[in-house]
């Protein structure tokens, strides 16, 4: 586990308590080898003091990064190989491997008993280059704002391989060109031969149960689908608050074909009117 990291350095890591494991079910690991690691189990760093600077206005929040067990493994192999070829300028493949999710903690969460949660798939187009083409964007600066100002406080757990809910950028990209022939987001997919949405929520219901554990909380979502899914993992306390922002003539279409899925969106919160 990390041992592209200098040993060194992970092993202050491990002893300052700034890198952990836990089993798919939320459970801290303590293991004495690699070996004895479940496939499905979660590396954690963190925390890492994180300021976010949305508009003029600044969130602190405490950043941990996620990594299963399963793609560290990789990612060890390949630098093993790297390192005895010493070809130190290829270690930048080592995050083809990894598919690195984030917690974003807001509040004191010792204190929670009813915190707001945000599940944010990734969406480099939405989220970094500020594509109006989508909602995602503005949904996640929202969700940011909304769980620092709550009293409760809360997270942001965000999914970096959900990018085209799950079939990736390229394919995402893809998608993109046959929605401009016609096509609605999902029918986009299944002329790929894709399926509509193949988001794994497997490790954010993990995720919840760790920081948090299985009991209340409110989450920020208008699909359903979520929801089944975390259900399925156990969490079954959940109040679904809707999350709308950012409705514009760009992106209307592609909120009508959401809402014909099953999402909870009502006429007026995508019309003009």
């Amino acid at each position: 586990m990390f041992t592209y990291i200098d040993p060194k350095v992970r092993q202050r890591l491990l002893n300052k308590g700034k890198l952990i494991t836990i089993n798919p079910d939320g459970h801290l690991i303590n293991f004495e080898s690699e070996e004895k690691l479940e496939l499905n189990s979660i590396s954690i760093l963190g925390p890492i003091p994180l300021p976010l600077i949305l508009g003029d206005e600044e969130y602190k929040a405490d950043w941990y990064a996620c990594v299963r067990h399963t793609e560290l493994k990789e990612a060890q192999k390949l630098a093993d190989e790297l390192r005895q070829g010493q070809q130190q300028n290829s270690f930048a493949s080592l995050a083809s491997s990894m598919a690195v999710n984030s917690v974003l903690v807001m509040g004191d969460k010792s204190s929670w008993t009813n915190p707001l949660i945000r599940v944010h798939s990734s969406c480099l187009t939405g989220d970094v280059l500020g594509s109006g083409r989508c909602d995602c964007g503005p949904q996640l600066d929202k969700s940011i704002k909304e769980i620092f100002s709550d009293q409760e406080g809360g997270m942001v757990i965000y999914m970096a391989g959900h990018e085209g809910r799950g079939i990736g950028l390229w394919a995402k990209a893809a998608t993109y060109l046959l929605q401009d022939e016609g096509e609605n987001t999902y029918q986009a997919n299944r002329s790929l031969g894709l399926d509509e949405d193949s988001r794994d929520f497997s490790e954010a219901a993990t995720l919840i149960k760790y920081f948090y554990g299985n009991k209340s909380f409110r989450l920020l979502t208008n699909n359903p689908k979520k929801i089944n899914d975390l259900n399925k993992f156990g969490l079954n306390d959940i109040s679904q608050l809707k999350h709308v922002i950012g409705i514009t003539d760009n992106n209307r279409g592609y909120l009508y074909a959401k809402r014909d899925w099953g999402h909870k969106l009502d006429e007026k919160d995508i019309s003009k009117d």
